[in-house]
């Protein structure tokens, strides 16, 4: 013990004595963490830093990286996944074997006892920082994990991913399939009169049905738990895919660092384009914090968000992962009452944070999007989980258990809304989702350019994962059961179709209204009066679900503006043309949302209770 708190005094730098180390020592021991790992996180020493002052003390060379001239030499690991546990290799520098190592505390000691027996061992070991050991090997394993991101989910699902199911012909069918249902839709009552009845039951009623089914659906809130002590938790990664987000760092790191959880016990990955340069000078200012490691993605097709996080699913080193975007102010305790829901609910295998809009005041885009948002995460997605539906995932604040993500295949690289995609996936393996209340601040696009090339992309994502899934609807079915089957079908169906479908109403309209003539004919046809109720109730479930949700986030000065739905509609049925159009030509192009920090700061990287509309509850 003695030796320990010697080592320990000297990674201090000697500025704690003998009893102060052992406390410190004791306190490591008891959080079950590396007392290496606990003075550079909790003390503000560093990672490179500790590892110097021990190489120091035992005896043995020091470098921050390891050298360039090593690169062309790197150890095979057995599984890729083990990538981020690997803490020592052997390579060739100036025709000698150089062992690169990044020990722990007790093995610090161990190399110690080593070379008081043997020291001509000093002349062929080096020590280097955990991060820069991983950073090595990410560099030298660089093309093996692009494979890796592009293949895995081929491997374990190989009649369902993207790359390999949207063929030309397929593409242009489904675009043709679907332009004819609406146009069969909205000529339905002035041609075939009750013949198309039940595919209008289908697009719009059944829809309305589940909307306000899921709007008087309301889950019993659980307790809040008792917050773990820190040696209770596990180790949680974090990914952050970036890309061209220079201008969000500070806001970024700000609310990582704001998070609530034990700092030796977080594995933040800041997931970057290594073509990104600026985005990669801001980071570094910031490494120093252990918390923190940058990634560099080579620049390889496809440019996708879910390719950047399955180059680094293999280097994560946590129980759970989560993700989180550039904009993103999780709520403190969110990482912490994750890991009690995991371990309440052995089933459960991923969890998905609420999202919230907190810039909805700021135009009228903005406070639509935030309806949209409230319905959707506060309201729809609860009432899925509630009832074992399959659940399209939002992008971001969606948390895993690592092992099951992996063994599952990671997201599609290839599809532009890998959130939903990757939703149906674990419910055709029966996996189990759920919904957490603590949220997670965004800000909404506020700009006609930025919110209609990011409404593209979630449009023809959801486009892509129709596809995919019903390539085989037979083995889609046997999987999920029949009324998941049919609850999916219905939902991505009509999340591509209503718009449309509003837009195709709405324009009906406006004809008859230009033309003089009356919207409704005084002494109606019996075989029109299905068609108005099912309009009805489909305008009506549209506008009652955000509505709703708003009102479940105490923000009901927003509700009034959600009667403008309608003109959003035609924005969104805009979107959707446009999708259809990028599906056929460019499937596989990722429309980058811009960010910009957030409009409204209160103490710390997110709101208070009341700027957020109504608190975190």
């Amino acid at each position: 013990m003695s030796e320990a708190v010697a080592l320990l005094q000297a990674i201090l730098g000697g500025h704690y004595g003998r009893d102060e180390a052992l406390v410190l020592l004791e306190r490591a021991l008891e959080r079950e963490v590396d007392p290496l790992d606990y003075c550079a996180a909790t003390l503000g020493i560093g990672q490179m830093r500790a590892m110097e002052r021990a190489a120091a003390f035992i005896g043995l060379p020091f470098l921050d990286a390891v050298p360039l001239d090593a690169i062309g030499s790197a150890p095979e690991p057995i599984r890729l996944d083990m990538l981020a546990h690997i803490r020592a290799f052997k390579v060739r520098i100036d025709d000698g074997d150089i062992f690169f190592n990044a020990p722990s505390f007790f093995d610090l000691l161990r190399l110690k006892t080593r070379l008081a027996a043997h020291p001509d061992l000093a002349h062929r070991l080096c020590l280097v920082p955990a991060a820069a050991l991983r950073d090595y090997l990410a560099r030298m394993h660089a093309s093996v994990l692009i494979d890796e991101a592009r293949q895995r989910l081929a491997r374990r699902w190989p009649y369902a991913s993207a790359d390999l199911d949207l063929t030309w012909p397929i593409r242009f069918g489904f675009v043709a399939l679907m332009l004819g249902m609406v146009t069969l839709v909205l000529a339905a009552p002035f041609l075939t009169q009750a013949a198309l009845l039940p595919l209008v039951v289908i697009l719009l009623l059944i829809p309305a049905t589940l909307r306000f089914a899921a709007i008087l659906n309301r889950p019993r809130p659980a307790p809040p738990p008792r917050r773990p002590e820190d040696a209770e938790l596990p180790v949680y990664s974090v990914l952050i895919p970036l890309r061209d987000e220079a201008g969000m760092v500070p806001q970024l790191v700000a609310a990582m660092r704001a998070i609530d959880y034990p700092a030796e016990k977080l594995d933040i990955k800041f997931v970057v384009e290594d073509r990104s340069l600026a985005t990669i000078l801001a980071l570094s200012a910031f490494l120093d914090d252990p918390r923190f490691e940058l990634l560099a993605v080579p620049d390889a097709p496809p440019r996708t968000k879910p390719k950047a996080l399955d180059f680094a699913l293999p280097l994560c080193r946590g129980e759970f992962v989560v993700v989180y975007d550039a904009e993103d102010r999780p709520h403190p305790d969110q990482l912490w009452r994750a890991v009690c829901r995991f371990r309440d609910e052995s089933s459960l295998e991923c969890l998905q944070a609420e999202l919230r809009i907190d810039n909805a005041g700021e135009n009228g885009l903005s406070v639509l999007f935030a309806g949209e948002y409230a319905g959707h995460f506060r309201v729809l997605l609860p009432a899925l989980a509630d009832w074992s539906m399959p659940m399209p995932l939002g992008g971001t604040s969606n948390h895993f258990r690592l092992d099951s993500l992996r063994a599952l295949g990671g997201w599609d690289a290839y599809n532009v809304t890998e959130d939903a995609d990757l939703g149906i996936r674990l419910a055709r393996l029966r996996l189990a989702c759920a919904t957490l209340d603590l949220p997670t601040l965004e800000e909404a696009p506020t700009t006609f350019s930025a919110w209609m090339g990011q409404r593209t992309r979630w449009m023809k994502g959801w486009m892509q994962t129709l596809i995919v899934h019903n390539r085989r609807p037979l083995a889609l079915l046997r999987e999920l059961g029949l009324l998941p089957f049919l609850i999916f079908e219905i939902t991505a169906l009509g999340t591509i179709v209503s718009p449309l479908l509003h837009a195709g109403f709405l324009l009906v309209l406006l004809a008859r209204l230009a033309l003089g003539m009356s919207v409704v004919p005084h002494e109606p046809e019996a075989w029109m009066l299905p068609y108005l109720s099912i309009f009805i109730l489909g305008y009506g479930g549209a506008l009652a679900l955000p509505m709703a949700g708003l009102l479940r986030q105490n923000r009901p000065q927003l509700c009034a503006a959600q009667c403008v739905l309608p003109l959003y509609w035609m924005l969104m049925a805009f979107a959707t043309l446009r999708a259809l159009g990028e599906l056929l030509f460019k499937p596989f192009q990722w429309n980058k949302t811009q960010h910009r920090p957030a409009s409204r700061k209160s103490a710390g990287p997110f709101l208070t209770g009341a700027e957020a509309g109504g608190g975190w509850s």
